[in-house]
This record gives C-alpha cells, sequence and structure tokens, in this order.
C-alpha cells in the first residue's frame, strides 16, 4: 500500500506566496459550495472532485438505492452517488492497485464524518496498517482512542504440523460482530479475503463467503472487501458472484509507465458510469479519482481582451487574446515558442496579475537569463510576487500526478497567466490515452478558472508536420498560432500564422518574424510563399 513514487513532480519553487486578494480566479468554480470541508485543507485537485462527488448526490434520481457517500475523492461521481446502502462491495485488483488504501480511505472518511468503522485485517498486523495510514493522512490511532474504529486481527495461523491453515468463517463473524457491538459501527473493510484463499478453493468455500456477505448485511454494515485478483482474467474468483457490487483496480504498465485506474464493474440494482477511469495516490491524501466526466461545459466567457506581451502577435489578433482563452503554440525547435512564452508572461505586467510557468524542459535560472537576453526582467518580477516558475522533469512523475500538482500550484498562486512549456515534454511520459485525457483534464480546468493559458508543442520535423500533441489539444483550445522555418533564395527564415482565433477576426497572413535583443518582432506578410503547414 505504498504511496506512488512518483506522488508529486520535484519542483524548483522560490517565489514567495501571494497574499489572498479579489480577482478573477475561483477556486471553488467547479462546484461552490461543494468540495470544501470544514477545516480541511485539501488541494484543489481534491477539492474538484470532492465538488463533482456532491454534485452526484445531489443529482441521484428518486427509487435509486439508498447510498453511502464514500467521501473518497472522485469516487462517489464515478459511482453515482456512493455505494449502495448496507451492501457489501468487493475491490479486486492486482498487487500495487491501491486496494488496502481505498480500503481504508473509506473507513477513515466515514470516521470523518462521524461514523464508526472496524478494519478486520488477514494479512498486515495492526501496527504496521496504523502507520501506514498515517503517512496518507488517516489518523487511525486517534480514532481508536475516540472509539471510532477498531482493529479486528483474523491473520490465518499455520498448523505446525500439517503446514496448512485451518480457517472458520464463523469464528471471524464472531469477532466482527464484538467490534460491531463495542464501536457501533456503520462501515466495516476486510483486507483481504485472498489470505484465506484455500478455504475459498474448498467445497463449501463460496458458500461460506456468502454466508459472511449475508450476515454483515443483516448488520447493517456497509462493507468492502478486498480480493488479490489477477489481471486479465477472464473471472477474478468466486467472490464477485457472492457480492453486491465489484470495483476493479488496474495497474497497467503502458508504455514504461504505470498508470492506475479504476472500474465499476458491477453495482447490483444501482446505476453507475461505465469504463476505467485514471487515479493517483497522494502523500497526507489519499486516492484522488480524476474522472473526465466531472467536466462540463459551463465555464464561463469573457470578451475582454488583454496583450499577448508582444504588440506584433496583438496586431495579428485583433487587439489582444481574450482573458480566459487557450492558446496553442506550435514550432520546432528554436522557432522561439519559449520566447513568446516569455513574452507572455511579462505581459502580466500590463494588467497587474499574476504570472506562473510550469517547465519541463529548461530550469528556472536558464529562462531568467533568458528572459535578460530580451529585456525582461524575471527576477523582478519574482521579488514582486508576480511571478513563479516551477521546473521539473517530466519523468519525476505520472500524468496523473502532474496534473494534480499544475492544479495545487494554480489554486495556491492564483495566477492571472498560466504558461506550460512544453506540451511535448509531457506527452513521452505517458500512453497516448493518458495523454490525451491529461490534455482536455488540464484545458478543462484552466477554462473552469477563467485563466489565460499558453501552451507550446514542439512538431516533429524542423519544417513542420503533425505532432501527436497537436492533434489531441488542438481541437480544445481557442487560438494557435503556428511558428515555422522558411527556405527562401538559398536561406532559412522564419515565418507566423495565426491559424485560428474562436470568437474573434484575426490577420491570415504568413509573417516574417525575426528574433533579436528585444524579442520576437512581426514583420511584414510573405509574398512569394504558399505554405508554412508542412
Amino acid at each position: 500500500m505504498d504511496v506512488d513514487d512518483e506522488h508529486t513532480p520535484v519542483a524548483d519553487v522560490t517565489s514567495p506566496a501571494p497574499a489572498p486578494h479579489n480577482g478573477q480566479f475561483n477556486s471553488t468554480s467547479t462546484g461552490a459550495p461543494y468540495g470544501q470541508l470544514a477545516g480541511r485543507n485539501e488541494s484543489q485537485a481534491v477539492r474538484g472532485a470532492r465538488a463533482a462527488d456532491a454534485l452526484a448526490v445531489d443529482a441521484l434520481r428518486s427509487g435509486d438505492l439508498p447510498r453511502l457517500e464514500t467521501g473518497i475523492p472522485g469516487f462517489d461521481h464515478i459511482a453515482m452517488g456512493g455505494l449502495p446502502l448496507r451492501r457489501t462491495t468487493l475491490v479486486v485488483g492486482s498487487t500495487g492497485c491501491a486496494k488496502t488504501v481505498l480500503a481504508g480511505q473509506f473507513l477513515a472518511e466515514g470516521v470523518r464524518r462521524g461514523e464508526p468503522a472496524v478494519f478486520v485485517t488477514l494479512e498486515e498486523s495492526a501496527e504496521d496498517l496504523r502507520r501506514n495510514f498515517a503517512t496518507l493522512g488517516f489518523d487511525v490511532a486517534q480514532a481508536e482512542a475516540d472509539g471510532l474504529w477498531e482493529f479486528v486481527d483474523a491473520t490465518p495461523v499455520l498448523d505446525p504440523e500439517s503446514g496448512i491453515s485451518h480457517y472458520r468463517f464463523d469464528t471471524l463473524l464472531a469477532q466482527i460482530g464484538h467490534a460491531v457491538d463495542r464501536t457501533a459501527a456503520v462501515r466495516l473493510a476486510v483486507d483481504s479475503v485472498s489470505a484465506v484463499q484455500s478455504v475459498l478453493d474448498g467445497p463449501t468455500g463460496r458458500q461460506e463467503l456468502h454466508n459472511l456477505v449475508l450476515e454483515v448485511r443483516r448488520m447493517g454494515l456497509t462493507s468492502v472487501f478486498t480480493y488479490e485478483g489477477r489481471e486479465g482474467g477472464a473471472s477474478f474468483g468466486l467472490g464477485e458472484f457472492v457480492v453486491d457490487n465489484v470495483i476493479v483496480l488496474r495497474n497497467r504498465l503502458e508504455d514504461a509507465r504505470r498508470r492506475r485506474t479504476v472500474e465499476v464493474l458491477k453495482m447490483r440494482g444501482a446505476m453507475h458510469r461505465k469504463g476505467e477511469y485514471p487515479f493517483t495516490v497522494l502523500p497526507h491524501q489519499g486516492i484522488v479519482m480524476l474522472p473526465l466526466s466531472t467536466l462540463q461545459l459551463t465555464s464561463p466567457s469573457s470578451s475582454t481582451r488583454v496583450s499577448s506581451g508582444n504588440p506584433g502577435l496583438d496586431e495579428l489578433c485583433s487587439g489582444g487574446l481574450f482573458r480566459d482563452s487557450i492558446v496553442l503554440v506550435s514550432g520546432a525547435t528554436g522557432t522561439g515558442k519559449t520566447l513568446m512564452a516569455t513574452e507572455f508572461l511579462a505581459g502580466s505586467r500590463t494588467d497587474e496579475g499574476r504570472a506562473l510557468m510550469f517547465a519541463f524542459e529548461e530550469s528556472r535560472d536558464q529562462i531568467f537569463r533568458n528572459a535578460v537576453g530580451w529585456g525582461r526582467d524575471f527576477a523582478a518580477m519574482e521579488e514582486e510576487g508576480r511571478l513563479r516558475v516551477v521546473a521539473a522533469y517530466p519523468e519525476v512523475a505520472s500524468l496523473e500526478d502532474h496534473l494534480v500538482e499544475i492544479k495545487r500550484q494554480i489554486d495556491e498562486f492564483r495566477p492571472n497567466r498560466v504558461v506550460i512549456d512544453s506540451l511535448s515534454a509531457l506527452e513521452r511520459t505517458g500512453s497516448s490515452k493518458g495523454f490525451r485525457e491529461f490534455a482536455i483534464g488540464l484545458t478543462s480546468y484552466l477554462k473552469s478558472e477563467a485563466v489565460l493559458a499558453m501552451l507550446t508543442a514542439a512538431t516533429p520535423t524542423l519544417f513542420g508536420g503533425d505532432s501527436v500533441t497537436e492533434q489531441h489539444v488542438s481541437t480544445i483550445t481557442d487560438t494557435i498560432v503556428l511558428l515555422r522555418y522558411v527556405e527562401m533564395q538559398g536561406a532559412v527564415r522564419r515565418g507566423l500564422a495565426v491559424l485560428k482565433m474562436r470568437g474573434s477576426a484575426h490577420d491570415h497572413d504568413i509573417r516574417e518574424y525575426t528574433i533579436g535583443p528585444e524579442g520576437l518582432e512581426v514583420l511584414a506578410p510573405f509574398r512569394d510563399l504558399d505554405s508554412i503547414l508542412r
């Protein structure tokens, strides 16, 4: 039940934390007042997931089974309101899928709501579980002291002579009953029934498990049983047929990277969302699920224009960029993508805002040095509290963890402008499907917070070509700026074009531009050039 080794990017952050201020940023815009638990300091990703959960609970259809909100961020949205009340759920997955984490978090979130819990352990010791849960922010020891949590150690004991474990489910049931009587428990977790596989494989194994499930239901408990299942098998074992609900956790290796997903496979008599959803495990927070189905096309739109930081580009865009738009800058290496992003960040000074940059290819010091060469003083902006640069190699974390970290930084710094340089660097850290989900999650979040964003993407060749990054992102951005090399009369020159700009007229010419001490200068249109798109 280890936390992801790559839970959070190693960031280079040196700018001071800003004082709270009133502005366009609204950290609860995905569901205010939902998502914020009193007295708890949680990241935006967690609050956003809780907001979706609360909305899902509110939207339950009349006549549906009564539900118990799990409290696990994002899960109640996937389950369309939570787990059916007083029923048993089997959580299946191979090693490293976070089954024990989910079971413990299910109980811990209940305790936070005043619902006592019993944890039956068939494998790990109670002391190890207390210590491990503490790293996830679950103070089990305090809950035990308050009479809200009790461990039942039901670890199978081997016969010293035969080496065989003889297990009695009626004894286990009696232990559970005593613990429930002492705590008045509402929630139960059993981890893991795989530890008594030899009993389950016996002629009466299925019936004994079925009787256990029935008795647990008669006690009025909403329970979670974990089970070690084989990935890719047609069946996970006999357990899935005797319980009401089945949740499958997966920890797949995709393109040399691990990716965790959750799927509600079965929920007897109750509605639930279909398919797999990514999740991550964060220190001091536990499991956070990131369902794309939480996204809604309800983000605000503004007709206010602000400067891109480059007067020539502003002219091409009919006076500037919309304040809440997302801009994709596409170009080969050396075409000036980071320079355009630098000018974009410096432009925040004109509207007295804050700017935040996520750099995945260059260090903070290198970015600051280059900015000085183009006449921009990033050090002064940082001292003023108007700029923060977060630099990290993409490979230090999964795409899901990068998304959570990006949301956390934005929520903490409250910028008006955000730069991601570059998406192409992030693309190589996950599968094509994972990157598309990341891109949709990122852009929808930026939209929901009404923040102006510039995303850079590298082309596969020096003279253009479509990249996988552009294919995933171009349709969900508002403005696309192409930077390309142009070969003319034996010389390599540079050309710029605004390919699209939603909701606004824009210049359609292919313009020459140069890079000098003052930055990027947009010149007159090319007259003898047919295309820079390839």
